[in-house]
């Protein structure tokens, strides 16, 4: 049997004390959760480029990636699915109200630490905190840590 992890992108995007999150349907979980927005790559994509896309796609955004915040491992509970995900801070550039979201995510939101922590119980995992966590301890990478 051949074990195949699946490669994500996450992005950390603050503005003003307010960090970009979604709210989206959980099939697994069967009820709304609260995530940065994020994906899977797509075939002969770069991470940045996915991070971009999944953001833009996610919550009508865009956004430049301008350091990678660090890559994570997660392993859901649910189904044993295990997530190599890689996690970038993303400036905010503009948003595209009309941009029509992602199948499954409700709404874009932004929220600070105290109101993350107030719906901690809404987390789509443990790496949504711990990611965000990693960014205010001030922890970066420079881009060009990733050779695409």
């Amino acid at each position: 049997m051949r074990w195949t992890p699946h490669a994500t992108v996450a992005t950390i995007v603050e503005d003003n004390g307010r960090f970009l999150f979604v709210e989206e349907h959980s099939p697994t979980l069967n009820r709304l959760v609260i995530n940065q927005p994020a994906g899977h790559l797509e075939a002969n994509e770069s991470f940045t480029e996915a991070a971009r896309r999944e953001t833009l796609e996610e919550t009508g955004w865009h956004v430049e990636p301008e350091a990678l915040l660090g890559m994570y491992v997660y392993k859901a509970p649910g189904n044993g699915t295990v997530y190599h995900r890689f996690t970038f801070i993303a400036r905010a550039i503009s948003e595209q109200p009309d941009a029509e979201l992602d199948t499954g995510i409700e709404r874009a939101l932004w929220l600070t630490y105290d109101e993350l922590i107030a719906r901690k119980g809404d987390l789509r995992s443990p790496t949504v905190l711990q990611c965000l966590d990693d960014y205010l301890k001030g922890q970066r990478y420079p881009l060009n840590f990733i050779h695409d």
